[in-house]
C-alpha cells in the first residue's frame, strides 16, 4: 500500500557516478608567488636608500635645491679626520685620480660628487677637488644637506 520513493527506478545504484574519472588539476596557485614578490618589494624599498653611500659624513646645510640625478655619480668623501674615500674604499690623496680613471665609465664627463664633513679641514677638500679638476674632470659637485628652517 505504501510506495517506496528513492532507488526503485535506478536499480540500486544510488547517487554514485561510475565511469567518470577526474583528472589531475593542472592550474598553478600564484598566491604564494605574489606574497613572496610583495615581501621582496618591501625589503628592496626599505634597503635601497641604505645602500647609497656607506661612509658616515656630517654634511653642512645649505639653501640649494636637490638635484635629480639620472645616473649614479662617483662619490668621493672626506671624513672629519681627513681620510679620503672613493665610494666606500679608503684611498690616499695621491691615488684619487688613478682610481677615478679606472672606474669612470663615461670618461671625463663622469659626474663626481665630493662629500666633505663640516668639521674637516677645508684645505683637504680643496686638494681633492683640485686634483680631480686638474685631471680633466669637469662635472664636480659638492654635496650638502638642505638647510632646515627654524621658524
Amino acid at each position: 500500500m505504501g510506495m517506496s520513493v528513492g532507488t526503485a527506478g535506478r536499480g540500486g545504484r544510488g547517487h554514485r557516478r561510475r565511469g567518470r574519472h577526474h583528472g589531475l588539476m593542472s592550474e598553478i596557485n600564484v598566491t604564494p608567488f605574489v606574497d613572496v614578490m610583495l615581501v621582496l618589494l618591501i625589503i628592496f624599498m626599505v634597503a635601497a636608500p641604505l645602500l647609497t653611500v656607506g661612509v658616515p659624513i656630517d654634511l653642512p646645510e645649505t639653501r640649494a635645491s636637490a638635484m635629480n640625478p639620472e645616473t649614479q655619480p662617483i662619490t668621493i668623501s672626506v671624513n672629519e679626520n681627513g681620510q679620503i674615500y672613493l665610494q666606500e674604499t679608503e684611498i690616499p690623496l695621491e691615488e684619487v685620480v688613478a682610481k677615478l680613471n679606472a672606474i669612470a665609465t663615461t670618461g671625463y664627463e663622469e659626474r663626481i660628487y665630493v662629500r666633505g664633513d663640516k668639521t674637516t679641514n677645508y684645505g683637504t677638500v680643496m686638494q681633492v677637488m683640485a686634483r680631480i679638476q686638474a685631471a680633466g674632470y669637469t662635472k664636480i659637485g659638492l654635496v650638502t644637506l638642505q638647510e632646515q628652517d627654524d621658524t
